[in-house]
């Protein structure tokens, strides 16, 4: 009996993708849920699922994956306790200083799916089945949930059924469905006229804020006068704004009332509010989609105002999605537009931030982010006044110190850092810009870090964990510095608070394994670079650590796989060819062997284990000059492996040079004293020494 799959259901209308759902054989419902866009935005499908799970899930379960639950289903802080809160999180609009990484909301969606995953293994009878309709027109944070879901996601447990259209979807998204779900499809038929009045059809078509695509309903709608539609608008706005849900604010309230009697007014508002929601949680896509609709609704001369907050947050988003060339022609534009020195100095920061830091590395050019952030300062010492002015000089100057950092001024970039941060503990009330304070005293700890003042770092690591004790990022890079100095006990201890702290975090697991690995917990170790492996399966350092455990413990199939693995994301890559070499040594297959050890030393000429791998193989296929060759770079790179020198000693033996031989044994057993090989090589090698006489070439 063939094993279960995802269910993929594509069809050209919402009506007849339902119509394939019911006819299919699945397991028990969990829910079936839109996840149009319109709706509620980022997480319209995410959120709803959660919210039904949530009620009857187990309590430590939902404390778990509180950051997440919280971030996809913000109508639930009624009834969850939100007990890891950060600076950043909490910080009033006009100190939000920092913005999260664009991975927050994959390692969110692998949150989501791992709690899914544990109600249902703790609580369930039996498989369930999870639909989702309208993922063509899903926001992108819902399309990576799918994406990730139908990855993870055993169907015994959780059976998805995705429902898009028949045209292009995006290609992680299209590239699971293919991999992990059956398609089902089904032809289209004419759309069919319903009875009833045309205006009780439009009011269909608004009622399901725009997600149902039948063309009768869109033809009724777009019949209607602009007065009446934009009536019918207002009204589908006020209803849901009555149900004083947060995500609504995210989709539909803003679609109806740009739509409605008042675009400008209203529907910019009603835009804004979600845009300013959406950057500061992290949902770029989404800022930059608002942003776009902002600015066409607005009068740039008249609203410039709130024209110019549309365009400053969707470049911000642009610049963190990897777009840095469209945020800089936005900017262009800006400047073109006002004379304002505030506005001058945002753009002019905002520019040099894309110069040092987001650019592609060939296109980076500090000196002009230098000169940029020059003209920011300067702009913020005659733009503002008091704390303001001060605020400001210092937050430029902090982003002229990590362009010193780009540049290797690392004493000035401590200066900066440094002073700025004094100059605002001095001035300013304990409670104000506590983020940007924050943000500062990190940064100094980074700049330490580079100039080797290690303890100097941790004692500002320390410090920022003291103000933001649920940041994971800080826990981790104290974690890192931590191991760097040798207190791996603790560091252990730090990986651990920030995996507790957030949504999984491949780089912690890792990390953890690693000490694990180190520490001689094997099993440990290799249990977590498989879930580093499973969050993340382009991971190419899990595979190498992974290769190695399953190759010390002799299963070298197991090795050989992850090696093959590996390879196909990095073909050139040492580690793993080194493993291939390994592997087809052990099998006798000397010429692949050679062949690995070749591809892995032409990447990294000095790597010994490639080294003394392919002169095992030169010594089995009787080439002794070669294997001596090989293993005479590996002792000058090695001299206290004394398993290199023994097999230098061997191959030497093999050569006939008994002095050679017996200087490398010496030296080997001086090393490891009473280890017998050695002393048994010694002995032999002292023998023919003696019987065959002295060879020296």
């Amino acid at each position: 009996m063939p094993e279960p799959r995802h269910q993929w259901i594509i069809s050209t209308t919402r009506a007849q993708r339902d119509e394939l759902v019911q006819g299919l054989a699945l397991p028990t419902v969990l829910s079936s849920v839109s996840a149009h866009h319109n709706h509620r935005g980022p997480y319209t499908a995410v959120g709803a699922i959660v919210r039904a799970v949530v009620p009857t899930a187990q309590a430590e379960l939902v404390h778990r994956h509180e950051v997440e639950l919280l971030s996809v289903a913000p109508e639930l802080r009624s009834s969850l306790s939100a007990s890891r809160e950060t600076l950043t999180s909490l910080a009033i609009p006009d100190e939000r200083t920092r913005f999260y990484s664009r991975l927050r909301t994959l390692r969110l969606s692998h949150g989501i799916v791992e709690f899914l995953r544990d109600h249902l293994l703790a609580t369930a009878d039996g498989p369930r089945c999870q639909v989702v309709f309208d993922v063509s027109d899903a926001d992108p944070t819902d399309v990576e949930f799918v994406a990730v879901a139908l990855r993870r996601l055993d169907p015994r447990v959780l059976m998805l059924v995705v429902c898009t259209g028949t045209g292009a979807l995006p290609a992680a998204l299209a590239d699971a469905l293919r991999m992990y779900a059956e398609p089902v499809t089904g032809q289209s038929r004419p759309a069919q006229p319903l009875d009833a009045e045309s205006r009780v059809l439009a009011a269909s078509y608004i009622s399901s804020d725009g997600a149902d695509d039948r063309p009768e309903l869109l033809a009724a709608y777009q019949a209607l006068p602009a007065q009446d539609r934009a009536g019918l608008h207002d009204a589908r706005a006020d209803m849901l704004a009555a149900l004083d849900e947060t995500s609504l604010r995210l989709g539909a309230i803003p679609w109806h009332l740009e739509r409605g009697s008042d675009p400008a007014g209203a529907g910019a508002e009603a835009l804004r509010l979600a845009l300013d929601y959406c950057i500061d949680m992290g949902y770029y896509d989404a800022t930059v989609d608002f942003g776009a609709r902002g600015r066409a609704v607005v009068d740039r001369a008249a609203q410039f105002e709130l024209w110019w907050t549309f365009t400053t947050k969707m470049t911000t988003s642009l610049a963190a999605l990897g777009r840095p060339d469209e945020a800089e022609e936005l900017y262009d534009e800006v400047l073109t537009a006002t004379d304002n020195p505030k506005v001058h100095m945002q753009v002019a920061y905002a520019t040099g931030m894309i110069y040092t830091r987001h650019h592609d590395i060939d296109r980076r050019d500090h000196s002009r982010a230098k000169r940029l952030l020059h003209q920011a300062i300067a702009f913020a010492g005659v733009a503002f006044e008091g704390k303001e002015r001060l605020f400001h000089t210092v937050f430029n100057r902090n982003g002229l110190a990590l362009v010193e950092t780009h540049l290797g001024n690392l004493p000035e970039a401590l200066r900066l850092v440094s002073d700025g941060l004094a100059v605002l503990d001095r001035e300013l009330a304990p409670d104000e810009h506590r983020l940007h304070r924050s943000v500062l005293r990190y940064n100094r700890a980074q700049v330490l870090v580079a100039l080797g003042r290690l303890d100097e770092a941790l004692a500002d690591y320390e410090a920022v964990i003291e103000a933001d004790p649920n940041y994971p990022e800080y826990h981790f890079d104290r974690a890192n510095l931590l191991h760097r100095v040798g207190r791996d006990d603790e560091a252990l201890a730090e990986y651990r608070a920030t995996i507790a702290l957030g949504p999984p975090f491949p780089e912690a697991y890792y990390n953890q394994a690693e000490l694990w690995l180190d520490a001689g917990a094997t099993d440990q170790a290799l249990t977590g670079l498989s879930y580093v492996l499973e969050l993340d399966p382009t991971f190419t350092d899990s595979y190498i650590n992974r290769a190695g455990i399953h190759l010390s413990a002799g299963d070298h199939d197991a090795a050989l796989a992850d090696a093959t693995a590996g390879l196909l994301l990095d073909p050139d890559n040492a580690y793993l060819n080194t493993v291939i070499g390994q592997v087809c040594a052990e099998r006798q297959e000397f010429t692949k062997a050679r062949a690995a050890f070749d591809r892995a030393l032409a990447a990294v000429p000095d790597l010994v284990p490639a080294l003394s791998g392919r002169a095992g193989v030169a010594h089995e296929l009787g080439d002794a000059r070669a294997a001596i060759d090989d293993l005479s770079v590996a002792v000058e790179l090695a001299p206290s492996d004394a398993g290199l020198r023994y097999n230098l000693a061997i191959a030497y033996q093999s050569a006939q040079r008994w002095h050679d031989a017996l200087t490398h044994l010496d030296t080997a057993a001086a090393l490891i004293p009473d280890d017998r090989d050695i002393e048994e090589a010694r002995r032999r090698c002292a023998t023919a020494r003696t019987s065959r006489g002295v060879s020296r070439t």
